[in-house]
């Protein structure tokens, strides 16, 4: 298949930080554990004004939150470095925020001081009262304007026990150009199914002047190894701050891969956009071999000392009854509103700080949160039908004082520093009852694997990741060693998004899957082969092309079929007794694959980053060098003197990233490589 090695930003992101110094009064995107440099509190709420690990308000993780405890009832104002504001006459400001609001209503605002916090002056403000995410964008303009030693801040004012907590991210203030519009986001999800893809994309108007038209830049990646350029002209009425999505107008009949894709705003309105910085933007993003049935993952956090917990369980309990086998559930009992359960635990308190939970009951389903009721039906109903690409199969066995578990994760994309989870629950607890009239408890977490962090891993697509554990159960409050479940499931840290998970099968071995899965192709012949797993005894085999079932229950160890389908993608699953079934391993051949990938071949590339010169050793003969662009423009052609090396001059580049296609006997070889 021809396709784009994954490209990184740097370059982008080295542009934007010298647009900072120039237009950028206060940009912060919390990316820190800590309060910014130069950051403090005035008046009441010192304490409140904390980095959270969250991204509740919409941006990416962290983010700065405002606390309910320690309680006060007045005005907080949390103060950014001073910066100079002679010459400038007003300012935009734009932010994101997550109110999770208990009751009442608040204000929250922006102000100035130019005598280092003594008085403020009222920039803008808002009351808020309903539980939500909202965005900021306005122009403002105080008494503190031209002066040189001003800070700005956010403020709240009300009771601090009106909310739980107040969540802000992508704090923007800045000067205003005439003529700016920036890319906001490339909306391709970070992976897709093969075929036919429409691509939308959004910008916003962060100028003073109204945008008619704009030009962009973009690859055609289906095109060719780093694809084609592509113009592209777009009518539109936006009003400053306004926000638009587009729709590139051709779409990509894409084989699966990783693939990224380019887009650079070029023109506005007709000519150069004054601001250049915040043009350009790239997404990366995998096309999928196949898919699986996705199984959602409920966590819940509650507490038998919490009242209002009790209605929430009791109307859980009914939704499991009524979804057997659709879901994995995990219960974190927490020390809310006071201590008093038992089977709270350090773990329970990791994914608390991980979800941000600041109350019980709370609940999230498949890490996106769903708030302090039971799960709506319709959102359960609606995720179990999108479609997962991660399959999760395990097996545990309980020995004396200790749980073995042993899990497979299999993917059919490239999936790099994801999590895999591990949580064993006790179905049904009784000793954590307390005051709330609760009698009993459900899916109760008693312990976690790798601290509750989760383990870091990478699978290549088709394949596994094996993970096994050892678990002492002796130390938790189990009641019955016979009621035990184990919930796995693979997580996006970042995002908190969860690819898929399940429950591991109970008190037995695991169900090992194939070994030395091949697919060879002869002209329109497709010989498949595998061997038997390296442990337990598969009454057979089911064979899948396409994600459709050819072959059921065979015991014979190869396929042989015939096919002109550019796209044929071949999975093998072992079948062990009482319905019990292995991860899949995948092989796929799509039309045109020739490109090795970086894991399949040798070849030296060196140094990278490199200055004027880059040097190549490759284990086959190389014809010739192409050096692209982030937009698939041809930079550079080179070819070799000698069989197994090269030497390209890399002197008339600008310093920025390139992707390099090495054109070899044995194939294609795309990597990417840093010019200094």
């Amino acid at each position: 298949m021809k396709k784009v090695l994954l490209l990184t930003i740097a370059l982008i992101l080295s542009v934007s930080i010298f647009a900072q110094e120039r237009s950028f009064l206060v940009k912060e995107t919390f990316d820190s554990t800590k309060l910014p440099s130069g950051w403090s509190v005035y008046d009441s709420g010192t304490p409140n004004w904390k980095i959270s690990l969250t991204n509740r308000a919409g941006g990416e993780c962290n983010e700065l939150m405002l606390y309910f405890d320690p309680g006060f009832d007045g005005v907080s104002h949390l103060a950014f470095k001073s910066v100079n504001l002679k010459n400038i006459e007003s300012v935009a400001v734009s932010f994101k925020h997550y109110l999770d609001n208990f009751s009442g209503s608040s204000k929250i605002g922006i102000a100035t001081s130019s005598d280092n916090g003594r008085t403020w002056s009222e920039a803008w403000s808002q009351t808020y009262s309903k539980t939500g995410q909202y965005i900021v964008n306005e122009v403002i303009s105080t008494a503190d304007m031209g002066k040189s030693n001003v800070k700005f801040c956010i403020f709240f004012e009300g009771n601090s026990y009106n909310l739980y907590s107040w969540h802000f991210d992508d704090i923007e203030i800045f000067t205003q150009e005439n003529l700016d519009l920036r890319m906001v986001s490339i909306d391709v999800p970070e992976i897709i199914e093969a075929g036919e893809t429409e691509v939308k994309f959004t910008v916003q108007n962060i100028g003073k002047e109204t945008i008619n038209s704009f030009q962009i830049e973009t690859s055609n990646i289906a095109d060719s190894y780093c694809g084609t350029t592509d113009a592209q002209t777009f009518e539109a009425a936006l009003a400053p701050f306004e926000t638009k999505q587009f729709t590139l107008k051709n779409t990509f009949n894409l084989n699966p891969g990783d693939y990224n894709l380019p887009i650079n705003i070029t023109k506005v309105n007709g000519s150069a956009d004054n601001d250049e910085s915040n043009n350009s933007m790239t997404k990366s993003f995998a096309v999928t071999m196949g898919f699986t049935q996705r199984i959602p993952i409920i966590e819940h956090f509650s507490s038998s000392t919490c009242g209002p917990c009790k209605e929430v369980n009791v109307e859980m309990n009914s939704f499991t009854n009524n979804n057997p086998g659709k879901y994995t559930y995990v219960k974190y009992p927490l020390s809310f509103p006071y201590p008093g359960d038992p089977y709270n635990t350090e773990y329970a308190k990791t994914r608390t700080l991980y979800y941000g939970v600041t109350s019980a009951p709370h609940l999230f389903l498949d890490g996106s949160n769903q708030g302090f009721g039971a799960i709506k039906a319709q959102n359960f109903n609606a995720q179990y039908e999108v479609p997962a690409y991660v399959n999760i199969k395990g097996a545990f066995d309980v020995d004396y004082d200790s749980i073995r578990i042993v899990a497979d994760f299999m993917s059919y994309v490239n999936i790099n520093n994801v999590r895999a989870y591990v949580s064993v629950n006790e179905r049904t607890t009784t000793k954590n009852v307390s005051e709330n009239g609760e009698t009993e408890f459900h899916h109760i977490s008693l312990t976690m694997s790798d601290n509750a962090e989760g383990r870091i891993i990478n699978i290549k697509a088709g394949e596994y990741y094996r993970m096994e554990c050892t678990l002492n159960i002796t130390e938790t409050f189990m009641e019955d060693i016979g009621d035990l479940e184990v919930a796995l499931w693979l997580q996006n840290y970042e995002t908190k998004e969860i690819y898929n998970s399940r429950y591991a099968y109970e008190y037995t071995s695991h169900c090992y899957p194939v070994q030395n899965l091949k697919l060879n192709v002869s002209g329109n012949n497709r010989n498949v082969t595998w061997e038997a797993p390296e442990k337990g005894s598969p009454i057979g085999y089911n064979v899948f092309v396409n994600n459709e079932l050819v072959l059921e229950n065979t015991t014979e160890l190869s396929y042989n079929t015939t096919s002109n389908d550019k796209l044929f993608f071949v999975e093998v699953v072992a079948l062990y007794e009482n319905g019990k079934t292995s991860v899949g391993v995948a092989r796929k051949y799509a039309y045109g694959d020739n490109v090795i990938g970086n894991e399949e071949t040798s070849c030296n590339i060196y140094p990278n980053p490199a200055n004027d010169r880059l040097f190549i050793e490759a284990e086959s003969e190389i014809n010739d060098v192409v050096i692209y662009d982030i937009y698939g423009r041809r930079q550079v052609t080179e070819t070799p003197s000698h069989q197994d090396n090269a030497s390209v001059d890399l002197s008339r580049l600008n310093a920025g990233i390139y992707i390099i296609k090495i054109n070899t006997e044995k194939g294609n070889i795309v990597k990417q490589i840093i010019k200094n």
